[in-house]
């Protein structure tokens, strides 16, 4: 593999997307940053482009798993016309900020041929989040049922991936279940997947409405999700 091209999904991320793409570019094995301004109101694509990211603008929102299939197809475009063979992929979210650089430690198992996907589990967070974790058990939950596999953060977006592991979770999963079914999905190819530890913060959703939206949009699909993939949790035995 040629290093590592890592895709930054995001949406008005104007005062935190400056930091991480630099962060994240000052990674000795990332080789491009590509940021996808998935409808962003804000200055998230400027500041992008000032931190040095090559950016891809989606005119109107069209959800994480959307914007991770346009900046996965922008780093391929890239490649092949710089003659460049495929990288593994490291994805980030945009909030991470400073705390990016630590980003690091994924991308060892797979270049190193150990793992085909690592996933990121976060230290607990600095500002606490508004939910229950209903998501996170239902992700789990599917997750160990569909492959055997007891993710410790199943809903983690930082995640670094062989070509073969990307190949295998195509075409991804909408929206907010992207993250349960890539895990599912690389498991059932036969790859393999290691959970890492990275010393991360993130903006994390509040307990108002805002935050109770979000939180049902990430129910809804990652039950669509599992439920595609052969889960029928209201089956007994």
């Amino acid at each position: 593999m040629a290093g590592v091209a890592a895709v930054v999904p995001c949406k008005d991320e104007a005062d935190r997307i400056g930091a991480t793409v630099a962060a994240v570019s000052a990674l000795d094995v990332v080789t491009r940053v590509v940021v996808v301004d998935d409808g962003s109101s804000d200055g998230t694509t400027a500041a992008a482009e000032a931190a040095g990211a090559d950016v891809v603008r989606h005119p109107v929102n069209r959800g994480k798993a959307a914007a991770l299939r346009t900046g996965v197809a922008r780093v391929r475009e890239l490649e092949a016309a710089a003659g460049e063979a495929p990288a593994a992929l490291l994805f980030v979210d945009g909030d991470l900020q400073e705390t990016a650089s630590a980003l690091g430690v994924l991308t060892d198992a797979v270049l190193d041929g150990s793992a085909d996907m690592t996933i990121a589990t976060l230290p607990a967070q600095i500002t606490a989040g508004g939910g229950r974790g209903l998501v996170v058990g239902l992700a789990r939950r599917g997750i160990e049922h569909l492959t055997g596999f007891r993710a410790v953060q199943p809903l983690s977006g930082m995640r670094c991936l062989s070509p073969g592991a990307y190949e295998a979770a195509s075409p991804l999963a909408r929206g907010w279940g992207v993250e349960t079914a890539l895990t599912v999905d690389v498991l059932r190819a036969g790859l393999r997947v290691l959970e890492v530890p990275c010393e991360l913060q993130h903006r994390v959703s509040g307990r108002d409405w805002r935050g109770q939206l979000h939180r049902a949009g990430q129910y809804r699909d990652v039950w669509l999700a599992l439920v595609r993939r052969g889960w029928r949790p209201w089956q007994r035995g």
